[in-house]
């Protein structure tokens, strides 16, 4: 079983290492421990949503992305294929009569 924790950790190490900083950088940004930021990274313990707002906010990512790529990675280990987003027009929805 997949631990909602541990794919957050990795999702975060991974754009965190993707943008070349340190755990030291981040969690002087972020206002987090140093000791606690790498417990985060590595699935050992859970942040809140406050900090991880605030680790987010350090790295600069929305906090809307880091989860939707959690969520993606979640439904890969379960097994199902990821939500596809569907685009919606703009416009007003038209209905049609039968005729």
């Amino acid at each position: 079983m997949t631990l909602l924790r541990r794919e957050l950790g990795d999702v975060l190490r991974e754009r965190r290492r993707a943008q070349g900083r340190t755990l030291r950088e981040v969690s002087a940004s972020a206002s987090v421990s140093l000791g606690y930021l790498s417990e985060i990274e590595r699935g050992e313990k859970e942040a809140s949503s406050e900090l991880l707002a605030s680790i987010c906010g350090a790295l600069e990512l929305p906090l809307s992305q880091v989860l939707s790529d959690v969520s993606s990675r979640m439904a890969e280990s379960e097994g199902l294929a990821a939500a596809v987003p569907l685009p919606v027009p703009n416009e007003a929805v038209v209905s049609a009569s039968a005729a």
